[in-house]
């Protein structure tokens, strides 16, 4: 299953794609939220779209993000050997974690607004997990029983405010509109290996980043298992895997970043593509 949510911003409906094609499903369930997720709202669903008459949506309608604001994103960093090589970085011996603040949320073809201040504005194509089952301490054999789906996910990042601002990472990566996630959720039966998939990213239509999940360094469930040994992962949270090299930070002979009028365009294998048109902090 294929679950969106559409609408003007802060009144986003949810949905499901069908044949690829939009249906309301806003007369089955509230939200796609912690609430949803937690339960048997998932499987339930799946068979009253059987037996419902759902009304179409135009493809033409806003798609907002693809769940409601999680509790969390916990983030991973340099998880691909390629990306920490085009950073000069160490190879992580265990998961880099920090985080991104949910306020950052947008929808997946929604503006991105380059900060104040900002120089560095940079992006970052990465596959997301949504967390569909209470997760603390869980054993490695058992962590696909908690994910309820993968979503696309830019995980955008300004660079000074990242690395030249003292502190965690978390100044650089969660400015407004830094999580354009979406446009859909997919459930895992959707993806036939989630560790050998494509995804890809273009800057003016020049591909930038051109990677595959089965060269993550600690794949998803293991990073759901450790992620779960330093915090609860409540229903709806997302986990983001990484992203492979290409970056603007990685460029030779020099780095070089976002700057107003740019359009940058995403996709993973399986979970569809995404487009933010660059704007200036006004």
């Amino acid at each position: 299953m294929k679950l969106i949510r559409f609408g003007a911003a802060g009144e986003e409906k949810p949905g499901v794609i069908i044949n690829e094609e939009y249906y309301d499903v806003s007369g089955l369930v509230k939200e796609y939220d912690e609430a949803f997720f937690a339960g048997n709202a998932l499987e339930e669903l799946k068979e009253k779209i059987k037996q419902a008459n759902l009304p179409k949506v135009s493809k033409e309608v806003r798609l907002g993000p693809a769940l409601a604001r999680p509790s969390k994103i916990v983030c991973i960093g340099l998880n691909y050997k390629d990306h920490a090589a085009e950073t000069n970085a160490a190879i992580p011996v265990e998961p880099i974690l920090f985080f991104k603040a949910t306020s950052a949320i947008v929808g997946p073809n929604d503006d991105l607004t380059i900060p104040k201040n900002s120089k560095k504005t940079d992006w970052e194509v990465e596959l997301a997990i949504v967390i569909g089952k209470k997760a603390s301490y869980v054993e490695q054999s058992d962590a696909l029983n908690h994910i309820a789906g993968y979503v696309l996910h830019n995980d955008y990042s300004e660079r000074a405010f990242q690395i030249e601002r003292n502190g965690q990472w978390v100044k650089g990566k969660s400015c407004d509109t830094f999580a354009p996630i979406g446009p859909f959720i997919a459930t895992q039966d959707e993806i036939e290996d989630i560790h050998n998939v494509r995804l890809w990213l273009k800057v003016n239509d020049k591909l930038m980043q051109d990677g595959n999940t089965s060269n993550l360094i600690f794949n998803v469930p293991f990073l759901v298992h450790y992620v779960s040994q330093f915090m609860t992962l409540l229903p709806g949270d997302v986990i983001t895997t990484g992203t492979p090299a290409g970056v603007g930070l990685g460029q030779k002979p020099e780095p070089w970043y976002l700057k107003e009028g740019d359009v940058v365009e995403l996709g993973i294998d399986g979970l569809g593509s995404s487009k933010q048109h660059v704007k200036a902090y006004k």
